[in-house]
């Protein structure tokens, strides 16, 4: 690639603060055509406000921003748009009870000639954009009733209508499978072709070094390293974005798993017809699977499989229908009919959208880290202020949350500080089986290893883990076993000792194996998440 040629984007000399916290400093950036520049970072490091700032979101304090090497200047994202930028956020900004082609066309809806909203056109041009990405939804039909991987899919179409030169992709496959994953690089590998420039924020290594050209790191707000992303290792790019080495995964140097006690759960073809069904959801359909104290065992399996319904049939939310087969919790017969009784019964739940399911985002981190324990410490009805605060206390120091101060609202935290908070809360309780819906969403790979050191040190205690992730390498690396879902029914059961990631994909897919192992590198038994 040329490097003479004006970039379509450059960022120099880029400051911003918030409240006399600086989190950007001296930044320079640029993307040219053709290209697609991966931008890494713990959360906090300051990628989405720099992203923010190229985006007309948030005004620089200080710094230059060019468009083909002309200055320019930015009152807000609708300038940003007029010169060809568009942005993919991490956290969906789409409107639950409007259809999927009035979200795509929000705020900028085509009239006919009478003044009236033309939702014949809004519909054939959603389908189209659907199409183009491999995606088959009824462009009729309500955002609210897709599941968040859906929704994520629907914010990329939005963007992609709006026909951008440059295009920010803040954690767009955090919430995909892994054919969702793949149509989505066919459309990046497409607007590449078409000369669009395209900055790539991930914390999935092995995306980067797939479909980037270079990869700048910051660190604290300021760039600390660039390289050729096709020849980044994994290790390279977590040291230079902590600043220290960092081991992903919590098994010993043998290979050996967690110690096994007695059998905790026994799962015996659990299935769920609901009342009320709704689109998108896949109820238990024939689920068998055994969890023992101190083995932490996966859900694996495409958008839809059912994994989230699951969880949530086991913690008793969203699962009014008639039941069939058996749930065992230590050898006792059970059926969880709400989130109190089953925190009385053991079960604690990490839900897959912490912002919308799993925090208060306006009220505090003490508050939020209590809250599942407020009845335990209270004294005649009266909740104790020291007791809060040591409780809380305790739970961000063990979990290792960076926050200012127990009062501020969660909402003001990190992406990875918010996801420690929900499973601080939940293991407060003392639970016996831990359900995690994708724990490592959107989360750096600094907070990802703590996750998994602390997932680590649970089962050591004791501690029943079942965890659904759409990351193989998540998968294999953290997990004793897995089960493989497709359909609503658990197809297959793997030892995460001897399986490799295509395994875990062509069983999730409903194949029984592939004939040849990729053999690549990434596919490897272990890999990093």
């Amino acid at each position: 690639m040329d490097s003479d040629v004006a970039p379509l984007a450059g960022m120099r000399g880029v400051g911003k603060s918030f409240g006399g916290v600086r989190a950007l400093h001296d930044v320079a950036f640029s993307v040219r055509a053709g290209e697609v520049h991966a931008l890494l970072g713990e959360n906090g490091a300051g990628k989405s406000t720099l992203m923010k700032v190229l985006s007309g979101e948030v005004a620089a304090d200080h710094g230059e921003i060019t468009i083909d090497g002309e200055p320019v200047r930015f009152s807000g994202p609708a300038d940003a748009q007029r010169a060809g930028i568009a942005m993919i956020h991490q956290e969906l900004d789409l409107v639950p009870a409007l259809s999927v082609a009035e979200n795509v066309f929000l705020g900028r809806e085509p009239k006919t000639r009478f003044g009236t909203l033309d939702r014949r056109r809004m519909r054939r041009e959603t389908a189209a954009l659907l199409a183009r990405a491999g995606v088959e939804f009824d462009p009729r039909r309500p955002v609210g009733e897709l599941r968040t991987g859906e929704q994520q899919l629907v914010v990329i179409v939005k963007a992609l209508a709006l026909d951008a030169r440059i295009l920010i992709m803040d954690e767009p496959t955090s919430a995909l499978s892994a054919p969702e994953v793949e149509r989505l690089f066919g459309v990046i590998a497409e607007l590449r072709r078409a000369g669009a420039g395209i900055v790539y924020i991930s914390h999935r290594m092995a995306e980067i070094g797939r479909i980037a050209d270079r990869a700048t790191v910051l660190r604290n707000g300021e760039v600390v390293a660039e390289f050729a992303a096709r020849e980044l290792t994994a290790a390279q790019a977590s040291e230079a974005m902590v600043g220290r080495p960092v081991h992903l995964m919590f098994r010993t140097a043998d290979g050996s798993a967690s110690q096994q006690g007695r059998e905790l759960l026994r799962v015996e073809d659990l299935a769920v017809r609901s009342r009320r069904p709704r689109p998108g959801r896949r109820d238990p359909a024939g689920v068998s699977l055994t969890v023992a104290e101190g083995e932490i065992v996966g859900l694996a399996g495409l958008l839809g499989s059912g994994r989230t319904e699951l969880l949530e049939t086991l913690y008793g939310i969203g699962t009014k229908g008639a039941w069939s087969g058996r749930v065992l919790l230590r050898g006792k017969q059970i059926r969880p009919r709400g989130a109190r009784r089953a925190l009385r019964a053991g079960i604690a739940f990490v839900p897959e959208d912490r912002r919308v399911a799993g925090l208060a985002l306006e009220h505090s981190v003490l508050a939020n880290t209590v809250l599942s324990i407020v009845d335990r410490i209270a004294r005649l009805g009266w909740v104790p202020r020291r007791a809060e605060r040591r409780a809380a206390r305790a739970s961000t120091d063990r979990l290792g949350v960076k926050l200012a101060s127990l009062q501020a609202p969660v909402g003001a935290l990190s992406g990875g500080n918010q996801q420690k908070v929900v499973l601080g809360r939940n293991l407060l309780t003392e639970p016996s089986l831990l359900l995690l819906d994708e724990p490592t969403r959107g989360v750096d790979v600094g907070a990802k290893a703590e996750i998994y050191r602390l997932l680590g040190d649970a089962a050591e205690r004791g501690l029943g883990v079942l965890l659904a992730s759409s990351e193989p390498a998540e998968l294999i690396g953290v997990c004793d076993r897995v089960v493989v879902l497709h359909d609503g029914r658990s197809v297959r059961e793997l030892d995460t000792a001897a399986v490799a990631e295509a395994d875990l994909l062509a069983a999730s897919m409903g194949e029984a194996a592939l004939e040849e192992p990729l053999g690549a590198p990434e596919h490897a038994a272990g890999g990093a998440g």
